[in-house]
């Protein structure tokens, strides 16, 4: 799913009224009416009072309309114009002279903190005060509208965007901005959503259609994807009747050390599990016993010393190489990472430790072949990148970072966001149960496990990062957040790719034809 920034919003209302030949008035009454279908088809006519809250722009605009069809269905509504400034957009304007004309019950005027009206425990809060193209902080008065919401502890529905978030930066002040229980967003979610600084802000989102041009929904590159089940089933590689286990690649692991050889195990079996056709790991003698008895599957290089690398050699032809898990910062163990990466031409993927001593010895950073796939951590990636401010600055840095070693980098976390030079992947599976030691060697096991059957390192990646979230989104059904472990990861894997053939569940029919909510 494409996620569009507010110049393409734009774009695409202004384009859509043309080609369809509606005013922009016409295309606010369809927002507004889908926006009512929504409540309606959940509500049912239920009398919970619903306080409307509109600016003065066209996400107030919106508001009204939604509030002029509640009143016309009967609702117990209160309507209020939240009255920031005198510059008010022509169809709010067009649409408060309608709401006027639907009720005796007119707008309640909001001018400051005296006129805030009481909202129950048990009613129902529509932000419809701001929309995405706020670009300054709320007055005072307002942002004290804002927590006298939160206050109440209503169910609050934000339209588009909760007032005051900005759809490309972080608000100076949270208290600036409606913390909504969900968000009803126009067309396509918002990059704002999937952030750490910013996601608190909405605990749950939908996506409304309100017909935007198809066109150019269809052929408007945008900066950032959501990637799901739709973005990752056309690349699925079927496996051949007549294929064997050379078909499907030989990816080669490299690290581990004294004390670290269960990261080497996890990401082997990732690799398996993700349906390489061989995977041998290259560790210290002491990992061999560990190795060989655990995974079977998994044949066994060993180093000269007994507990670190220092000497990376191996006479096998991998066609992906992972390297990084457990390896340590050992000088000896440096020299030997350096120096394989001087001599190889492997598709290759680095992540922990093999991070670290990067980032320790940035000079080395010239030495890797374009599309080489990095996987760290928060930690691992402010020290590869340095110190960032927010989360947009961090993007902005991985980005340059991207562009300038032409790397794909796997920025892990709750909405994983794969990175590669200008363009941001959004990964949309996944849960907390992640949070625990050895799920990111299992993600690294199966990027290079896909690299080595023959996806591309990106699709490589994409396709590992929502198979990884996937599996532990099944596997968390059977163990919860704080009993999921890596192990899980892999033994759920299978069902994983089995969910990307699964049919979604026939929604039961209302005698009228309309779904149940």
């Amino acid at each position: 799913m494409k996620i569009f920034s507010k110049e393409q919003i734009y774009e695409g209302d202004q384009l859509t009224a043309k080609k369809q030949n509606i005013s922009s008035t016409e295309l606010m009454e369809r927002a507004g009416t889908q926006i009512f279908n929504w409540i309606h088809q959940r509500m049912q006519g239920a009398q919970v009072p619903i306080h409307v809250f509109c600016g003065i722009g066209n996400n107030g605009g919106d508001g009204l309309v939604l509030a002029r069809q509640l009143i016309n269905y009967g609702y117990n509504v209160h309507t209020y114009v939240v009255n920031c400034s005198d510059k008010r957009t022509k169809d709010f304007l067009v649409n408060y002279d309608r709401i006027k004309q639907t009720t005796k019950k007119w707008p309640i005027m909001l001018n400051c903190k005296a006129d805030f009206p009481p909202i129950g425990p048990d009613d129902i809060i529509v932000d419809a005060v701001f929309g995405i193209g706020l670009n300054r902080p709320p007055n005072e008065w307002v942002k004290g509208l804002f927590q006298h919401f939160r206050a109440s502890k209503a169910f609050t529905l934000a339209i588009d965007l909760p007032s005051g978030l900005y759809a490309d930066k972080v608000p100076e002040d949270e208290n600036g901005v409606v913390w909504a229980d969900y968000t009803l967003s126009f067309q396509s979610p918002k990059l704002v959503f999937f952030l750490p600084d910013t996601s608190k802000y909405t605990r749950q989102w939908e996506v409304l259609d309100i017909g935007i041009d198809l066109e150019f929904l269809q052929q408007t590159e945008t900066e950032v994807e959501l990637i799901g089940k739709n973005e990752m089933l056309p690349i699925y590689k079927p496996r051949e009747k007549f294929s064997h286990k050379g078909t499907y690649g030989h990816g080669l692991l490299i690290g581990g050390s004294h004390g670290k050889i269960g990261a080497m195990i996890l990401s082997g079996r990732g690799a398996l599990a993700s349906g390489a056709g061989l995977i041998t790991t290259f560790i210290p003698k002491c990992g061999y016993i560990p190795m060989q008895s655990v995974v079977p599957e998994i044949m066994v290089i060993t180093d000269v010393d007994e507990e670190k690398l220092t000497a990376i050699k191996f006479d096998i032809e991998p066609t992906a190489i992972g390297i990084g898990m457990g390896l340590g910062l050992d000088d000896k163990t440096h020299m030997a990472f350096q120096k394989f990466l001087k001599s190889n031409s492997v598709p290759l993927v680095i992540d922990a430790d093999g991070i670290n001593l990067l980032s320790k010895h940035k000079v080395d950073l010239k030495l890797l072949k374009p599309q080489t796939v990095f996987t760290p951590h928060p930690k691992e990636l402010e020290r590869l990148l340095g110190k960032w401010k927010n989360d947009f600055d961090k993007l902005k840095k991985a980005k340059t970072f991207s562009k300038k070693y032409k790397c794909i980098l796997v920025i892990k976390g709750a909405h994983t966001i794969t990175v590669f030079e200008d363009k941001l992947y959004v990964n949309s599976t996944g849960n907390p149960g992640l949070a625990t030691g050895g799920t990111g060697d299992v993600l690294t096991g199966i990027i290079t496990g896909l690299i080595g059957q023959g996806y591309e390192s990106l699709t490589a990646s994409l396709f590992a990062v929502y198979l990884h979230g996937k599996s532990a989104d099944i596997a968390v059904e059977d163990y919860g957040y704080q009993s999921l472990t890596a192990s899980h990861i892999i033994d759920y894997l299978g069902q994983a790719y089995l969910d990307l053939f699964a049919k979604p569940p026939v929604q039961p029919q209302q005698e009228n034809g309309e779904e149940n909510p």
